[in-house]
């Protein structure tokens, strides 16, 4: 969050002068943009920083026969899962139930069990949620325009 400091900084006193709820209905909104940015990024398999996620691991030779036909986290990109909350304080966006474990296992490259009757797998990081300057700018121009 060090990296949002100035930011925040800068239109505090703006947002101050706003109405609750003007600023429950601008959250809102930037909630949306920010969940809709968030599922393009992740159906592009890319990190917030640009680069590409990691490719899955090899299957062995003598494991399922075929090839895995899904991309990752198609479900996990959904609204169902991908959820929005917002308030007069704050816009989150979050991952919702049971699919939060699975996701900061691959948002921080954790170890975790693929089933119950297989080992610990470390998994390589895929950050699915982050900020980068277009996701900043595009914040700062959704405040600007609700601001005027």
């Amino acid at each position: 969050m060090n990296e949002l400091k100035p930011f925040d900084d800068k239109l505090a006193g703006l947002l101050a002068s706003l109405s609750p709820a003007g600023r429950r209905k601008m959250a809102a909104e930037i909630a949306k943009k920010l969940r809709a940015s968030q599922q393009q990024r992740i159906r592009q398999q890319k990190a917030p920083d640009g680069t590409p996620y990691a490719a899955r691991k090899r299957q062995p030779v003598r494991g399922k026969k075929g090839r895995v036909k899904r991309e990752m986290f198609a479900k996990l990109r959904t609204a169902r899962y991908l959820k929005t909350k917002s308030n007069s304080e704050a816009a989150v966006v979050e991952f919702a139930g049971k699919v939060q474990r699975i996701a900061r296992v691959h948002q921080e490259g954790l170890r975790d069990k693929p089933n119950c009757h297989s080992k610990s797998v470390w998994y390589d990081s895929r950050p699915l949620l982050g900020f980068n300057e277009v996701v900043i700018k595009m914040v700062e121009d959704e405040i600007i325009s609700s601001l005027s």
